[in-house]
């Protein structure tokens, strides 16, 4: 297996510490709002490396993270007047809701930070110990001067990073690019007790600590979006090799591009903040999914209003191929084929790994061996099961948003045009077609009867 490592800048063959278990660590969201598409691609790229490495190692041991401490959070608390939790709480599952509706997995531990700060706290000292950090007006912040291969990871020189950055200057920091570990909190502000006084953490020593609690000083891979690479992954880079003595944090960093609407950026000041649960309105989990999968992970993917309906139509396909062999029984021997797992194995090619699985239902069609039909209903099974599609009953995918009190009326008007079909009267036969039409339904006449499915 080869992946594209953001530290070399190039793609290298996969190699873990530990062939018994690989240990991955990926950015989770900071709980505040709502999660957009942006958050959800990560979150869809990194489930697909954790199922890749599931079918090459016997164990993979994934943790993504929930910030529950930033001030983001204490501001939305504040403003409704509410304990912090309870804001963390209801967007904790919102992300799962959301997740799961797209066919994500959960990690094998989702680590919170407040239930971390033992750890968090011990970090922050060993590095005051080793002097890769200092206390300055109740802040502890780590020295970017102490590291010299500050900046490697995001392969630019340190002065150039810290100009383009915005970074908070503080008369009481030593350089400017010195990034808070611990701050202070007010008496109105959520505080946790440390050796240097009531405060909170900042934001990257939280996943240092975590990923070396839950994983160890030295992980295989860790990941995130292309966004976190400066500061956010550098810094983290930065306070965990230095808290541990020059021990490598992760040998391979993974970073997935960002998501763009009609090719600007999205931005609450423009107003093209896609969330989540607002295209799950617009188009089923799969399709979104599959929108997400058709761009390999580290390229930029433009989002426009055509891109749902266009996965939804290739779905479409997959899944009439799959219906076209309802009267054929999946054979559960069948294989992946090689081309397919080679495309994953290639940095998680997944545009090309959706073509293999095409190619499987371009055979479909035009088999008529009962044999090799259930051979290739059995691979398309295992590849839509590795890309985490072809989840649905192919029937109840045609159904689509339709409601069961919607079905029965619809399944009455096919049975009422059969008949009116079979008694020739063809007006009310096509009377009743256009009824369908306009409820977005496309009646099918076929050899095996007469099938619906709903569209747009």
């Amino acid at each position: 297996m080869k992946i594209y490592n953001t530290q070399t800048r190039q793609r290298e063959e996969f190699k873990p510490i530990d062939q018994d278990n690989v240990l991955v660590y990926v950015c989770g969201p900071t709980v505040y709002s709502y999660a957009h598409i942006g958050n959800a691609r990560p979150a869809v790229a990194f489930d697909i490396l954790v199922r890749v490495l599931n079918n090459f190692y016997p164990k993979v041991t994934y943790v993504r993270n929930i910030t529950d401490i930033d001030d983001k959070i204490n501001k939305a608390a504040a403003e409704q007047d509410v304990e912090i939790s309870v804001i963390t709480e209801k967007f904790t599952q919102a992300y799962h809701d959301d997740l799961s509706a797209l066919g994500v997995n959960p990690p094998s531990l989702e680590p919170k930070v407040t239930d971390n700060l033992d750890a968090i706290i011990e970090m922050i000292q060993t590095l005051i110990d080793r002097e890769h950090a200092y206390e300055a007006e109740g802040h502890v912040l780590f020295s970017v001067s102490s590291y010299d291969d500050y900046g490697s990871l995001s392969g630019r020189d340190p002065e150039e990073l810290l100009a383009g950055a915005r970074v908070e200057v503080a008369a009481y920091k030593h350089h400017p690019g010195d990034f808070v570990l611990w701050k202070p909190s007010s008496d109105d502000q959520p505080g946790w007790d440390s050796p240097w006084g009531r405060g909170r953490p900042g934001w990257h020593i939280e996943c240092s600590a975590m990923s070396a609690k839950h994983l160890g000083r030295t992980i295989d891979i860790h990941g995130g979006g292309h966004d976190l690479i400066f500061p956010h992954h550098e810094n983290e880079r930065a306070q965990s090799t230095c808290a541990h003595g020059g021990e490598t944090f992760a040998n391979y960093w993974m970073h997935n591009g960002f998501v763009n609407v009609d090719a600007e950026k999205m931005s609450k000041s423009i107003g093209n903040v896609l969330l989540v649960r607002n295209l799950l309105e617009e188009a089923p989990g799969e399709a979104i999914r599959y929108v997400l999968l058709n761009a390999h992970y580290r390229a930029p993917l433009d989002w426009n209003d055509g891109v749902l309906q266009q996965a939804k139509n290739a779905l479409d396909r997959m899944y009439n191929a799959l219906r076209d062999m309802s009267d054929v029984e999946a054979d559960d021997s069948a294989d992946m084929p090689d081309t397919f797992l080679e495309a994953l194995a290639d940095d998680l090619n997944t545009p090309k790994a959706l073509s293999e699985m095409f190619a499987l239902v371009k055979q479909a069609n035009t088999s008529d061996d009962d044999v090799e039909k259930a051979a290739i209903k059995g691979a398309l099974f295992k590849c839509g099961d590795m890309l985490g599609i072809l989840q649905s009953n192919a029937e109840e995918w045609f159904a689509g948003a339709v409601g069961s009190d919607e079905t029965a009326e619809i399944d009455a008007l096919v049975a009422e045009r059969t008949t009116a079909r079979e008694n020739k009267d063809w007006a009310r036969a096509d009377e009743i077609r256009d009824i369908l039409t306009k409820k977005n339904i496309v009646i099918e006449d076929s050899a095996d009867g007469v099938r619906w499915k709903k569209i747009g």
